[in-house]
């Protein structure tokens, strides 16, 4: 992808227990073996700790380093300081280079967005995202008539392909 393109953003959503990790783990090697480069972004409402307690790199946090990097050959991890809830477009500076951007949450974001939808999982039994423009598809095992492509759980590959058609992303594949 070129530098100056800004790679699609697409929120992978529905409700907690709804399968929407699970979903996006196999999504993403369906993405891969067709060549696209894919960054996540998983939102949370709470605040995280990613560093172990007693660390360095947590003991430089704690002495109030605003930013803590740490660097291995395989691996580069960013600790700092928000100041707001980041949205997706100011967090894909962290992913430049990648053809697709998946997050995990922001259901009330303006993105185009895939529902993972188990019933059971909800307590109105209804999809979050039903009356949203930005749907793109809803994936269930329910057999649901709707606007937008309703993907079987199983059917990972129909949906890498319905984001690869949708974005244009079969061109950046076959030249990168």
């Amino acid at each position: 992808m070129k530098s100056r393109d800004k790679a699609p953003i697409v929120s992978v959503v529905g409700f907690s227990g709804s399968g929407k990790t699970t979903y996006i783990e196999r999504l993403i090697p369906a993405l891969k073996s067709r060549g696209l480069k894919v960054a996540t972004i998983k939102h949370h409402h709470h605040g995280f700790e990613l560093d172990k307690p007693g660390k360095d790199t947590w003991r430089h946090k704690q002495a109030g380093a605003a930013v803590t990097v740490i660097s291995s050959p395989s691996r580069i991890g960013v600790v700092m300081d928000a100041d707001h809830d980041h949205s997706p477009e100011e967090l894909a500076l962290f992913a430049p280079g990648v053809d697709l951007i998946l997050t995990e949450g922001y259901k009330r974001g303006p993105y185009p967005k895939v529902e993972i939808f188990r019933p059971e999982a909800t307590e109105n039994k209804r999809l979050f995202c039903l009356d949203d423009p930005a749907l793109l598809a809803v994936v269930s095992s329910e057999n649901l008539t709707l606007r937008v492509p309703v993907f079987d759980f199983e059917d990972v590959a129909g949906v890498a392909e319905l984001l690869i058609q949708t974005f244009g992303l079969k061109a950046r594949a076959e030249t990168t």
